[in-house]
């Protein structure tokens, strides 16, 4: 699991690898509580190499990611 790319792309953008990457769309899954339930989809393709293997997975932070979006409507904030 450590030559996985997720793990590359998390060291990476965590400035623990030798180039500091910042990828928006992790940036945004930061901000929505969500990001650790991504890297649980994306480590599960890695090791799986079949998406269909991780419909949990996928439901989980799609659920969380439902959340946030309730969320964000009932507190009228439209900012991520």
């Amino acid at each position: 699991m450590e030559d996985c790319e997720p793990c590359k792309r998390r060291e990476m953008s965590s400035g623990h690898g030798n180039q500091e990457l910042t990828d928006p769309v992790e940036e945004m899954l930061k901000k929505t509580g969500c990001i650790n339930l991504h890297y649980k989809v994306q480590d599960c393709i890695s090791e799986t190499k079949d998406w269909r293997q991780c419909q949990s997975q996928v439901t989980e932070f799609r659920r969380c990611m439902q959340e946030h979006q309730e969320s964000k409507i009932k507190t009228g904030s439209q900012k991520t």
